[in-house]
């Protein structure tokens, strides 16, 4: 069934603009649907990407639009130790595997990805971490996580050995180098014995792992418990769901 929705704010709003609020898609995105003649406004093709939307207009998206959107499914993961985020060795278990029916959690039945689906991580965690991990062929997604401009924030619970000092954490913060390049400053805090609160707005290689390292930290666990606007919640170990429109829409708008 095609997409129906009547806008009823205010103000006159741009297409784009009010399918991206409204969690349907990306402004990208609609701005695609719009050029391929797959969206229409009171039985008027849209042909104009700076179209606006009036109080009252009801829109609607064709069913080869739907279909495109619906194609490219985000699936949160929460990921055990000993799982790798992506192609395996022999004798790994890559988080792909983790998406049966048994597993599904929080929502009623849909699609099981086939075993022959592509779908990489979109920001890994190295095998002996644990925690949130989405996957996706969704390139929008991708870019909107894990891209040069991307400026989402990544939170972590990092238990360490070692001591602890004013001086390490300050480190931590902002001061380190990684390949010759200065890190953005995170946000880091203790918050109990050897336990430590980072928030990351970048991903680089086993980063924390490291960062820790430069200040004679060892991490000996690392969980992610949020990617943006995504938290992990009450998600059991080895289970996932689907992301929501609305889910896919904070990601990529946030």
């Amino acid at each position: 069934m095609a997409f129906t929705r009547t806008y009823d704010e205010g103000e006159p709003q741009r297409v784009n603009k009010w399918l991206a609020q409204s969690g349907v898609c990306s402004r990208r995105e609609a701005e695609a649907l719009i050029a391929n003649g797959l969206v229409s406004i009171d039985g008027e093709v849209v042909e104009d990407v700076g179209r606006k939307i009036l109080p009252g207009q009801t829109l609607v998206l064709a069913d080869r639009a739907t279909a495109q959107l619906d194609a490219a499914v985000t699936y949160m993961v929460h990921k055990p130790k000993g799982v790798v985020s992506a192609q395996p060795d022999p004798g790994q278990v890559p988080a792909a595997r983790l998406l049966t029916r048994q597993n599904q959690w929080g929502v009623d039945k849909v699609a099981i990805p086939q075993s022959g689906d592509l779908l990489p991580p979109i920001g890994r965690l190295d095998k002996d971490s644990r925690g949130l991990l989405l996957l996706s062929a969704d390139g929008v997604v991708a870019k909107a996580v894990i891209g040069p401009q991307s400026d989402l924030e990544k939170e972590y619970r990092v238990a360490v050995m070692g001591e602890l000092t004013e001086e390490k954490i300050e480190l931590l913060r902002f001061g380190l180098e990684l390949d010759g390049r200065e890190l953005r400053p995170a946000e880091v805090e203790v918050i109990s014995d050897q336990r430590l609160r980072f928030v990351l707005r970048e991903g680089r290689n086993r980063q924390i792992r490291r960062m820790c390292e430069l200040v004679d930290l060892k991490v000996v666990d690392l969980f992610r418990v949020r990617i943006g606007p995504l938290d992990l919640g009450d998600m059991p170990e080895g289970r996932w769901r689907p992301l929501t429109s609305a889910e896919r829409a904070a990601l990529i708008n946030g």
